[in-house]
């Protein structure tokens, strides 16, 4: 919005071209995402408390996490609103990327709040169906997907998927694209959102991999830069940087509650949308493979809990103690602030082994 307004009065005023160049929205938008949240945090949290919706920790989950009973959630409500103003104000409208991912950040936050809604009301801790919540990612995924065929990122790698580390190595998915990105929208939603079980385990993965996404998402819209490092490039990709830098503003400001001990909970309003607007970037940029590397605390939560129910079902004996992994660890006997910081740090390393890729081509 505010780049429709004040570049085209540029003309009367040279310091408004300003608002023409990526880095410095960006810059505007994870301090808009990152005030909004100090700022609107606490009426939030107390809104929450006094509406009484806190968390029902599940029986089976670590006896440490009891304690937490109580602890308001739906704090993702907090998050999507501080993106969206931030995005809104930030980013140009016009850009088809940028409307997708509002899109998208609307779509599966309602079905991320509908879940938490019917959590508290019913005081279930399973909440909406798990057919009712794929049902509403599915649809999603298969509206982006559709869109992609007719009008993809790049007309010329449209149905090609790069092998990261290797220089100018494609696979060509033909048909199947189509399935893999909306298994890529689904899967990195609900990996996300199984993450999402200490306090500022997800929050803090996500700022990492939203950040990193960034990069690569402005180095894709840059017509050199991207052939210099022999990535796909993508017009109008760059302005994706501008909104995933609202959501590391967002993410850091949310961390400054949930941190331990959480304060408030994100919930399945955050989780769910936040896992998707990854997935969707890495489809949008054609970075689908490198996500596995710079979601990869994600993707191995998501893993440890098809590997735990697969083998249970197999032989009624547990892989893991618990899952998904962090509860194992806990489990183990490490303490809760030990194994978030120590996801962060896999997060970070596995950022900049994403980043390597870059030159090993």
């Amino acid at each position: 919005m505010l780049y429709h307004i004040f570049y085209n009065l540029s003309g009367y005023f040279s310091p408004f071209n300003v608002f023409q160049y990526i880095t410095f929205r960006a810059g505007g938008a994870v301090l808009t995402s990152l005030v909004i949240c100090f700022l609107a945090g606490p009426y939030v949290v107390r809104k929450l408390r006094n509406m009484k919706v806190g968390q029902h920790i599940r029986s089976d989950g670590p006896s440490t996490h009891q304690s937490k009973s109580g602890t308001p959630t739906m704090g993702g409500v907090l998050i999507l609103l501080s993106i969206v103003v931030s995005a809104l104000l930030w980013t140009r409208l016009d850009n088809r990327f940028i409307l997708w991912l509002i899109s998208g950040t609307l779509w599966l936050g309602f079905i991320g709040f509908w879940d938490d809604y019917i959590k508290l009301k019913r005081k279930d801790p399973n909440g909406l169906s798990a057919k009712g919540k794929l049902f509403g990612q599915t649809f999603f995924a298969v509206s982006f997907a559709a869109y992609l065929s007719f009008f993809p990122a790049n007309p010329e790698y449209a149905t090609l998927v790069n092998i990261p580390y290797l220089k100018s190595v494609f696979v060509d998915l033909s048909f199947f694209y189509f399935v893999f990105v909306m298994i890529i929208v689904v899967g990195s939603s609900n990996a996300v959102n199984l993450t999402d079980g200490l306090d500022g385990l997800a929050a803090g993965c996500i700022v990492i991999a939203a950040f990193t996404l960034a990069l690569f998402a402005y180095f894709a819209g840059h017509f050199q830069i991207a052939n210099y490092l022999k990535i796909v490039p993508v017009s109008g990709a760059g302005e994706i940087t501008v909104f995933l830098l609202a959501v590391v503003g967002a993410g850091l400001g949310f961390l400054w509650y949930n941190a331990h001990p959480a304060e408030v909970f994100m919930g399945d309003t955050g989780s769910l949308f936040l896992g998707g607007v990854l997935g969707m970037t890495a489809v949008s940029i054609k970075q689908e493979l490198i996500l596995v590397l710079i979601g990869g605390v994600f993707v191995i939560e998501a893993l440890s809990v098809l590997i735990q129910v697969s083998v249970y079902k197999r032989t009624k004996k547990r892989f893991f103690k618990m899952a998904p992994l962090h509860h194992h660890f806990e489990v183990l006997g490490l303490s809760e602030t030990k194994v978030t910081i120590r996801f962060w740090i896999i997060a970070i390393i596995l950022a900049i082994l994403s980043f390597a890729s870059l030159k090993l081509r």
